[in-house]
């Protein structure tokens, strides 16, 4: 990682005004399919070298052909001169063939398989009912090395909705960890300081992605001012104490926790809708935003880890080349993309962010 730094003459201080670091990945991506990943996609692949993709489409990706068509159409997608790279997923259900998924991922098609609660968020009404249930899929992951990846929140509805990460730690998470020693696992999305200590606790096989809009909002953030549905996201923002831990987490260095931006568009019209859409569209300013984070926790020389380095290194995968330059300048965000006939919000959308993207090396 570089730095360049100008010293202000008044307060006696140095501040870094430009960061280049090695080329990042996010690790929890939506695309979804059609208009809206040609929409999307273009965000994601200017600032990171490679995604891992969700399977949760309509019908999920539960087939290594599935995969397979799905990569290709993101393959095609990709503006031109792009060199990202999709990392596909399987999309775990209660009738998941072993088989397959060691096939795929022996193969190269997916890099992990996804665990869904049945109707735990967006289009996971065909995901996992009983997951003790799902021991022998388990069991060929962890001989085999592929990780799974967890959407950690109970399905109960007598659990409240702020209530219901803790809940599918205590009474599903942990109980699989025991159960399986030697699987590993992404915690996605962690969102309460709780979560944050049981990925450090088991930091051997277990890491945690953290979203930027987590670390940015609260849960008072989706009520300021009326309802903001735009803020609106499953796992749902937690307390203030929950934001501060997350930006610890993020910022401390620790090689268990990296950038899984969990960016998820939806038409407006999806949002502003008597039962709004789950999701944060948030691709369009993951880079900005982290980076903003890090410089206002005074970490930035921790950065480098947390995007590029961390989740390759849990994932066995090689380190990018080339590298991504961020300056201190102010970037007038976009407050929408267009997709067909109407759009998505962007996260932080309108407003002006204090560092930019920059140069790209190859």
């Amino acid at each position: 990682m570089n730095v360049t730094e100008l010293f202000d003459h008044v307060s006696g201080t140095s501040r870094v005004e430009r960061i280049t670091i090695r080329r990042p990945d996010d690790f929890h991506v939506h695309l979804r399919d059609g208009a809206m990943l040609e929409a999307v996609l273009p965000f994601t692949a200017a600032q990171f070298v490679r995604g891992v993709i969700m399977p949760n489409l309509v019908p999920p990706v539960t087939s290594v052909a599935m995969a397979r068509g799905y990569r290709e159409r993101i393959l095609k997608a990709r503006p031109d001169g792009s060199d990202f790279q999709p990392l596909m997923t399987c999309y775990l259900t209660d009738a998941a063939d072993r088989d397959e998924i060691e096939r795929g991922f022996r193969d190269g098609v997916w890099v992990a398989a996804k665990l869904y609660p049945a109707g735990a968020t967006t289009n996971a009404h065909f995901g996992v009912t009983d997951i003790p249930a799902l021991a022998p899929v388990f069991e060929r992951m962890e001989t085999i090395g592929m990780p799974v990846l967890i959407h950690g929140e109970s399905t109960d509805p007598d659990v409240d909705i702020f209530d219901r990460e803790a809940a599918f730690m205590e009474q599903s998470l942990l109980p699989l960890l025991k159960r399986h020693p030697g699987l590993k696992i992404v915690i996605e999305h962690v969102t309460t300081a709780e979560t944050a200590d049981i990925v450090r606790a088991h930091v051997s096989r277990a890491a945690g992605t953290i979203t930027p809009h987590h670390l940015v909002i609260n849960r008072s953030s989706i009520f300021q001012g009326g309802l903001r549905p735009h803020l609106y996201c499953l796992p749902v923002a937690k307390r203030e104490r929950h934001r501060l831990a997350l930006r610890k987490a993020a910022t401390s260095g620790e090689p268990c926790f990296f950038i899984g931006t969990d960016t998820a568009p939806h038409r407006r019209t999806a949002k502003e809708a008597e039962c709004c859409s789950a999701g944060i569209f948030g691709g369009a300013t993951a880079l900005q935003t982290y980076l903003q984070v890090f410089d206002e926790e005074c970490a930035l020389d921790r950065f480098e880890a947390f995007a590029s380095v961390n989740g390759a290194r849990f994932y066995g995968l090689e380190l990018n080349g080339g590298t991504i330059t961020l300056e201190r300048r102010e970037s007038p965000v976009l407050a929408a993309v267009a997709v067909e006939d109407t759009e998505v919000v962007v996260f932080q959308g309108g407003q002006t962010l204090p560092w930019s993207v920059g140069e790209v090396t190859r």
